[in-house]
C-alpha cells in the first residue's frame, strides 16, 4: 500500500504544478463564505469480519450482497476563503441496511457454508465521515480555480449483523441464531486538490472537482468527486458523483469499505 500512496501523492503534486499560477492581484483580503447542502444516494461495497464466538470463528460478509437500502443520509460543506488562504469542512452521515433470506453469501473464517445450509441475514451500517482541511489557492483565474489542501479525515463506522442459519453448523462454529457488532473510528491525514472550471457565455456553467488521498489509522484512503453546476447570483445548483474508498489495516475487523453514488446540491455564497 505504501507505493500506492506515494504514486497518488506524486499525481496530486503533478496536477497542482501543471496548472498556471495567477497574479496575487486577482485575490483580495475580504472574507468569502461558501456552504453546500447535498442529497447523496450511495451504494456500499466492502468486506467485514464479525466475531461470532468468543475466541472462535468469525463470519465474513461482503456488504454489497446484503445492503440494498439507504435509510438516511446527510451531507454538507462549509468553506471560508480570505485571499489565497482558506479553510473548509465537510460532513457526511449515512445509515444503510438490508436483509437477505436463504442466502449463501456468508463465509465462516473465509470458508463457504456447507451445501445444505443457508442463512437469513440482516446487515445494518451507520457511518460518519468528517473532513477538515486548510487550503491555498494556486490559481484564481475567473475561468478556473485550483486549491491545494492538507488536513485530516475521520471515519466512524458501526456495522451490525444478525443471522439465522437453516441448520446447526457444529462445535466451535457460530450459533444457529445470533448477532454481532463491530465498530471503528479512524483518523487519517490527507492531501489533495479541489476547484472548478467555468464555461459558457458568462461562465455560468462549471465543472467542480475534488481529489484527496491519505493514510494514518487506515492503510489507505482516497476520495474523488466531479460534477456539473450552474451559477446564479445567489449561489449554485450542482449534481455529480462522489466516491470514497478505505483500505483498513490487517488487525481491524473491517477489511475495506467504499461508498459510491450520485449527489445533488444547492450552494450559497456570501
Amino acid at each position: 500500500m505504501k507505493h500506492k500512496t506515494v504514486l497518488a501523492l506524486a499525481a496530486l503534486g503533478m496536477t497542482a504544478g501543471a496548472l498556471p499560477q495567477t497574479a496575487a492581484a486577482q485575490t483580495d483580503d475580504a472574507w468569502r463564505f461558501h456552504a453546500i447542502l447535498y442529497g447523496y444516494f450511495p451504494e456500499i461495497g466492502g468486506t467485514s469480519k464479525f466475531p461470532a464466538r468468543e475466541g472462535g470463528s468469525s463470519i465474513n460478509v461482503n456488504s454489497d450482497t446484503i445492503i440494498d437500502a439507504l435509510k438516511f443520509a446527510f451531507m454538507g460543506t462549509f468553506e471560508a476563503q480570505k485571499g489565497r488562504w482558506g479553510f473548509f469542512t465537510d460532513i457526511l452521515y449515512m445509515d444503510l441496511g438490508g436483509s437477505k433470506s436463504q442466502t449463501r453469501d456468508l463465509t465462516i473464517d473465509g470458508v463457504q457454508l456447507p451445501a445444505s445450509v443457508t442463512a437469513d441475514a440482516d446487515l445494518d451500517l451507520k457511518g460518519t465521515v468528517w473532513t477538515i482541511a486548510g487550503s491555498y489557492r494556486m490559481s484564481s483565474d475567473p475561468t478556473a480555480t485550483l486549491d491545494v489542501l492538507a488536513g485530516a479525515r475521520m471515519l466512524d463506522l458501526e456495522n451490525t449483523l444478525g443471522w439465522t442459519f437453516s441448520a446447526d453448523l457444529g462445535p466451535n462454529q457460530p450459533s444457529r441464531t445470533g448477532s454481532s457488532k463491530i465498530d471503528a473510528t479512524n483518523w487519517d491525514a490527507i492531501v489533495g486538490v479541489k476547484g472548478r472550471w467555468a464555461f459558457g457565455a458568462n461562465r455560468e456553467w462549471f465543472v467542480p472537482y475534488y481529489l484527496d488521498v491519505g493514510t494514518g489509522d487506515s492503510d489507505l484512503t482516497w476520495q474523488a468527486m466531479a460534477g456539473l453546476g450552474y451559477a446564479f447570483k445567489w449561489g449554485d445548483i450542482l449534481a455529480g458523483w462522489r466516491y470514497l474508498d478505505y483500505k483498513f489495516k490487517s488487525d481491524q475487523k473491517f477489511e475495506d469499505v467504499n461508498f459510491s453514488g450520485p449527489m445533488v446540491g444547492v450552494a450559497f455564497h456570501w
